[in-house]
């Protein structure tokens, strides 16, 4: 049966959550007041509330906190009365705590009779069905321990059925997609699960202060959790900034040199590929992959007339062309690309016999990765059009490598790219077609930044 996306309805959600929250209040009048006077009952609200404020948001209408825990040791050793009141004190907090701080992610005000019923209405259900089958969690008996679990995972259940479908009566939207389970969050609720059984478990064994230091341990590494999150989400704000300015300049290149795109796709190509040949790993490869993309970013700083490739070379343009692995490697580093790229890119230009430039390098004292590059990039020049030179066939370009290798070129780089050759039809050994921004993939080098930046 097809799904039909269901209308907005924002009145009916909060209308529906309200009859939820006044079916659940008479709890406070029918069980023993004492329970809102248990420090106990103090402890974890004033847990749960900051857990909430610093949780560590997931896609979805979930969120993983320490309030969780706080929740089902309400259930545990309090009772219902304290099972429905902590998570509406924590909400309501939360709720008045982000309004007031507008530099916090925006709470609207349907949201919070939403929040209130899809959390204080399961943990109440929760504590009476605990309350039936156990009572009061006194000596963490390992059976009455299990029931715990098998309630707190009622919980999760119903939290999120009841908050999906609440959540498509607010904004629209399908049933079946709200309600679809969350099966990239099930390692991190059974875990969640696990580590509540287990603080429930030493609370009944160790008493108050134990269970108050266990869930203020929990309640921090929320917190730290939660500036991972916002650290990794300006990480990935700045990554995108830094190679959206990158991925700039190659066309503004490319705008003076109409063969720079196409040249940087094809030397990344070959440069991945080489490295792949030689046995070297996936992210050695897709080290050598970015630095040929990004190998002639130096270039923007030369003359326009040796971009425009007319008339002789003079020495000044020479010396302006010498320089520009320097100037690449610095752009590279100040706009935040990691340290390895900028020196493959300083070393592009190095010779094995140590003749070349900007210092001179030899041997194995220029990076691995620059000498694969360089390899990569004679081919690319030699085998496509160029204003200097004549055209040559693969074979020729692989006969004038072989060549120079020992001397310019890496020898075992050389042979690498013969044997990745070898078969091949003409439009990978040309790389007429190679294309900048197939190369470039910027979402998953986004990624990569923020991955290496966090690790």
């Amino acid at each position: 049966m097809k799904d039909v996306p269901a209308v907005p309805r924002p009145r009916a959600a909060v209308t529906a959550a309200l009859v939820l929250l006044l079916a659940g209040s008479p709890v406070l009048l029918l069980v023993a007041a004492d329970e809102l006077y248990d420090p106990l009952t103090l402890a974890l609200a004033v847990g749960a509330t900051v857990s909430v404020l610093f949780a560590s948001a997931w896609e979805g209408p979930i969120d993983i906190s320490a309030a969780f825990v706080c929740f089902m040791l309400a259930v545990a050793f309090v009772g219902p009365a304290a099972a429905f009141a902590i998570p509406i004190v924590a909400e309501v907090v939360t709720f008045v705590v982000r309004r007031y701080r507008r530099s916090q992610r925006p709470y609207r005000l349907p949201a919070l009779p939403l929040n209130l019923a899809a959390t204080a209405i399961p943990n109440l259900l929760a504590a009476l069905l605990y309350g039936e089958l156990v009572g009061t969690l006194s000596d963490g008996h390992p059976a009455d321990l299990a029931v715990l679990a098998l309630v707190a995972v009622g919980f999760l259940v119903l939290n999120y059925v009841t908050l999906g479908t609440l959540v498509v009566l607010l904004d629209g939207g399908s049933i079946r997609a709200s309600l679809r389970p969350p099966r990239e969050l099930l390692p991190s609720l059974a875990l969640t699960v696990a580590l509540t059984v287990s603080i429930a478990g030493v609370f009944a064994q160790l008493g108050l202060a134990a269970g108050v230091f266990l869930v203020l341990i929990i309640v921090a590494f929320t917190y730290m959790s939660r500036l991972v999150v916002i650290a990794r989400e300006r990480t990935e704000q700045y990554a995108a900034m830094s190679w959206g300015v990158l991925s700039s300049l190659v066309r503004a290149l490319d705008r003076r040199d109409g063969r720079t795109a196409r040249h940087s796709a094809a030397v990344a190509a070959f440069s991945r590929d080489i490295a792949l040949e030689c046995g070297m790993s996936k992210r050695d490869a897709e080290l050598a992959h970015t630095a040929g993309l990004l190998h002639d970013i130096g270039r923007f700083a030369l003359p326009d007339r040796v971009m425009e490739r007319h008339g002789t070379l003079t020495q000044d343009d020479w010396e302006a062309i010498h320089q520009h692995p320097e100037l690449g490697a610095d752009l590279l580093r100040d706009l935040g690309v990691y340290g390895p790229v900028a020196e493959i890119v300083r070393a592009h230009h190095e010779r094995i016999d140590g003749r070349g430039y900007p210092r001179r390098l030899a041997g194995d004292e220029i990076p691995e990765i620059a000498r694969i590059v360089a390899v990569a990039e004679v081919y690319d020049t030699l085998t496509t059009q160029d204003t200097y030179r004549d055209r040559m066939t693969s074979f020729q370009a692989m006969t004038e490598l072989r060549r120079v290798a020992g001397r310019q070129l890496d020898e075992r780089y050389v042979e690498a790219l013969a044997s990745l050759l070898a078969g091949r039809g003409m439009d990978y050994r040309h790389a007429d077609t190679a294309d900048f921004d197939s190369e470039l993939a910027i979402e998953g080098r986004i990624a990569d930044s923020v991955a290496l930046d966090t690790s």
